[in-house]
């Protein structure tokens, strides 16, 4: 087996959390090498950070030598206070950006320096939460978004599902369930595999396992194929 290197990130919106304090964090698909499909939740302030060290690790790619060199993309500095609007408008800067990263010359795109910022963190899974203070808004790009990263859906409210059964978790990506758990489904993916949260869990599980609460016209999805799980 080879390293580790991911074959595409795409942007799936931002979540406006309230705990410890209001911010914002953006919400990534990052589908690596092992056809394994991970959502990460990063703060903008992090990923400047992150860009800002690639630079210094890279300075010819960078253009600080010549700027005809460059080939690294532009992020543009976070604002002194970044608030919705300025998270929302950033979206197709920030999906663009990282189109461009993962299609680097491998020596960038597959660093470690960029494997290791797109890991799943155990906070990713577990973020942390009061009970006392409402849920994250979560806020989703549209699924035709490539032809206007500008426009945004939201604020949305998650749909809900059951579960039917219990569900032993087999990976640490994974969560599990007991039957008659409502979950939010954060993200469908088209192998049967969805990402879900229940309080302040999240984990990728089987739909096969799971009900809408919203009427039996949203069960009508296709058949799960699980040969192609994360």
């Amino acid at each position: 087996m080879g390293d580790a290197f991911i074959r595409h990130i795409e942007l799936l919106g931002y979540e406006k959390r309230f705990f410890p304090s209001q911010h914002y964090v953006y919400m990534f698909l990052v589908k690596w090498n092992d056809l394994s499909e991970k959502v990460v939740y990063r703060r903008f302030t992090e990923i400047y950070e992150f860009h800002k060290t690639l630079k210094e690790m890279f300075p010819i790619e960078s253009g600080d030598i010549n700027i005809e060199s460059r080939i690294i993309p532009h992020l543009p500095a976070p604002k002194w206070f970044d608030g919705q609007r300025s998270t929302e408008n950033r979206q197709g800067t920030l999906a663009e950006y990282c189109y461009a990263l993962v299609n680097l010359p491998h020596k960038i795109s597959r660093c470690l320096h960029v494997v290791n910022f797109f890991k799943v963190r155990h906070d990713d899974m577990n973020p942390v939460t009061d009970s006392q203070i409402k849920k994250p808004e979560v806020f989703l790009l549209p699924k035709d978004s490539k032809k206007n990263l500008t426009d945004i859906t939201g604020p949305i409210v998650l749909q809900t599902y059951r579960a039917i059964a219990d569900y032993e978790k087999s990976s640490t990506s994974e969560m599990a369930l007991k039957a008659g758990d409502m979950v939010d489904v954060v993200e469908k993916s088209e192998n049967g595999w969805w990402f879900c949260q229940l309080k302040n869990k999240r984990g990728w599980v089987p739909a096969a396992y799971l009900e809408p609460m919203d009427g039996p016209d949203e069960s009508e999805e296709q058949e799960p194929n699980y040969a192609g799980k994360m």
